[in-house]
């Protein structure tokens, strides 16, 4: 049995002793309607509910005096301790019950909502399929470990992170990335622990397993974020000191005045700030539950907050407005040079490199059944390309402009050739400093990467910046299909990082969205950062404040409205928070309220709060 689990059993214990206490005070009340001579009887039983109500509410009370850090409850304690010294048994069985009540039915609501988010984020299964030496045997998932094999059949969870090394199937990861439509998994396709497989039987080398899961980070974040604060929670408990003190002495100006002990106690009870406590994280919680519904981690619910000031986004190119899948279109070998040759020297030199211009270089080399030499002395130099030794020859990879720096010679290039590279992002490859050819390679941009831009500028980010590394040519033409504002080409990540920046010395508060990987210095330099296709990439989780678990443009409009609402909710909450203890206090100073009717308000106003912050819970429910 997990914490939530324990704390939700001690909630229901709680909530049975309050309901019993409850029918000994409602027995007190039929005793002395319909059974006059059983008036002791009557007394006792109100006596013995008072006291089972009332002593876990003073107790916590007197708990929170002793540690000095003042919660809602001392004023309810000591409206209970004046009635109880009066012997208004019934009295003060009523106001704890309706006291208990309310707090215990919060704490269930809000552990609910953090268990529907373990819900969310709980999904490995137990045990696994592994495979060692051809034979299948079940266990334990904890047990699992990096390079083990495991089956996982249809309708299975998939138990740890891991990459298909046979069979082909759907599927549905919508608990990890939102994605809401399944997705295709073939040999060399990666896979998420608490995933659920549809359709065909696969088998999965496993590559993290346990806590080192997406789904494992996932869950740490998300639980990490709940305990966070946004500024006006702190302000809130940095103010929380002198409000006890306060009622208190407005109390006894009431009692003073009028003479009146249960107006006070009225007082007491009315102005217990559950409404005002409740009014922030109840909302929170609610609005952590609908991103993570839709692949959004939010790390630090500051940043929900910062999200609802944003007027600013600044994208990288290539993996984020693109689609990040670079395909060679154009070999370009210089005079006397054969394309294969081109090739092989190019792909030889990249066959290690993450980025996806390598990648898709080393792809058309493998389909072309190259065979790929051995470099040596392997230097990347972000931003600019690969330095290597491959047969004793030196060879660069990389932009025309670094090439051009090193003192490459390009006069084997044709000039038509030169010209008509502009139209492609180009890798140019050098031997010996000497350029043999470029390779051309094209990108497309995302299909809701138009829509998702023209939303952002409704909701008030009207700059949109690209940042990239790529060609000027080819930028501005992205730029220009996308309505982007501004495009700066041909950046390095340093580059990047000086005009975020100056941006924010402008005055933008800004987004920055990027892969999370090249992107790191500038996402960590914006008002918040943002990763986009954040499942199976620790870099990425970690790099910044807010990680989108899948590659959909469109949840970047969405986590807008969605801070914007929340802000929305937490203000009605603190509005009728102030309101319902401003009114409170007034109608017990002026004896229009009774200790009873005040506990039942009190009560009725912690609801109202809970239910007005769950209407986040299904926010953007028309998302895909």
């Amino acid at each position: 049995m997990n914490r939530i689990e324990n704390q939700q059993g001690k909630v229901m214990l709680r909530l049975f002793g309050t309901f019993l206490g409850g029918a000994l005070i409602l027995n007190s009340f039929l005793l002395g309607l319909f059974f006059q001579n059983y008036e002791e009887v009557s007394s006792f039983s109100a006596f013995l509910g008072a006291l089972l109500l009332g002593t876990p509410i003073v107790y916590s009370g007197f708990i929170s005096v002793m540690e000095g850090k003042l919660r809602m409850m001392e004023l309810a304690a000591l409206a209970i301790v004046a009635s109880f010294a009066l012997e208004k048994y019934q009295t003060t069985g009523i106001v704890a019950f309706f006291m208990l009540l309310a707090e215990l039915l919060q704490t269930r609501t809000a552990l609910g909502a953090r268990a529907a988010i373990e819900d969310l984020i709980r999904l490995a299964p137990n045990d696994a399929s592994l495979l060692n030496e051809g034979k299948e045997e079940k266990v334990f998932v904890h047990f699992l470990k990096k390079g083990d094999i495991v089956r996982i059949r249809p309708g299975e969870n998939i138990p740890a992170d891991g990459v298909v090394i046979k069979g082909q199937s759907a599927v549905r990861q919508a608990e990890i990335t939102g994605e809401s439509l399944p997705v295709e998994k073939n040999v060399d396709s990666e896979v998420f622990a608490g995933t659920n497989n549809l359709t065909g039987v696969l088998e999965v080398r496993v590559t993290n397993a346990g806590e080192d899961t997406t789904l494992g980070k996932v869950k740490q974040l998300i639980l990490k974020a709940e305990e966070s604060k946004t500024p006006i929670m702190k302000l809130i408990d940095q103010h929380m000191g002198w409000y006890t003190p306060t009622i208190v002495m407005l109390a006894g100006m009431i009692l003073y005045f009028s003479g009146e002990i249960e107006r006070a106690i009225t007082a007491l009870v009315v102005t217990c700030p559950s409404a005002l406590i409740l009014a922030t994280p109840t909302a929170l919680v609610a609005s952590l539950s609908c991103a993570a519904r839709l692949g959004i981690l939010i790390k630090d619910v500051g940043y929900l907050e910062e999200a609802a000031h944003l007027n600013s986004i600044v994208f990288d190119k290539t993996g984020t407005l693109t689609t990040g899948t670079l395909e060679v279109t154009r070999l370009t070998p210089a005079v006397e040079v054969e394309a294969s040759h081109l090739l092989t020297l190019a792909a030889s030199a990249e066959q290690f490199s993450n980025h996806p211009a390598a990648k898709a270089i080393v792809k058309v080399a493998q389909k072309a059944n190259l065979e790929l030499a051995e470099p040596h002395e392997i230097k990347e130099i972000a931003g600019k390309g690969m330095l290597t030794f491959i047969h004793q020859k030196k060879i660069m990879v990389g932009r025309e402009s670094w090439l051009r720096e090193e003192g490459c010679d390009f006069s084997s290039l044709q000039e038509a050739d030169l010209e008509e590279a502009a139209n492609y992002s180009i890798i140019c490859v050098s031997e010996n400093s000497k350029c043999i050819g470029w390779i051309g390679l094209e990108d497309t941009t995302r299909e809701e990467a138009k829509e998702a831009t023209r939303q952002l500028k409704e909701l008030g980010c009207h700059n949109i910046t690209m940042l990239t590394g790529d060609r000027w040519s080819v930028s501005r033409r992205v730029a220009q299909e996308l309505g982007c504002s501004e495009v700066y080409a041909e950046c390095l990540p340093e580059t990047k990082l000086q005009l975020v920046e100056k941006m924010k010395k402008n005055g933008f508060r800004m987004a920055v969205v990027g892969d999370g990987v090249n992107d790191a210095p500038a996402l960590a330099s914006g008002n918040i950062g943002i990763a986009m296709g954040a499942a199976g990439s620790d870099i990425a989780i970690h790099s910044a404040s807010i990680a989108l678990l899948n590659n959909n443009l469109n949840r970047l409009p969405f986590l807008i409205r969605l801070a914007r609402k929340t802000r929305s909710i937490i203000q009605q909450n603190l509005i009728f928070g102030a309101l319902f203890i401003v009114l409170g206090l007034t109608f017990s100073g002026l004896g229009w309220l009774n200790p009873i009717i005040a506990a039942f308000i009190h009560t009725l106003g912690a609801f109202i709060i809970i239910f007005n912050s769950a209407r986040l819970v299904r926010f953007g429910e028309d998302i895909n």
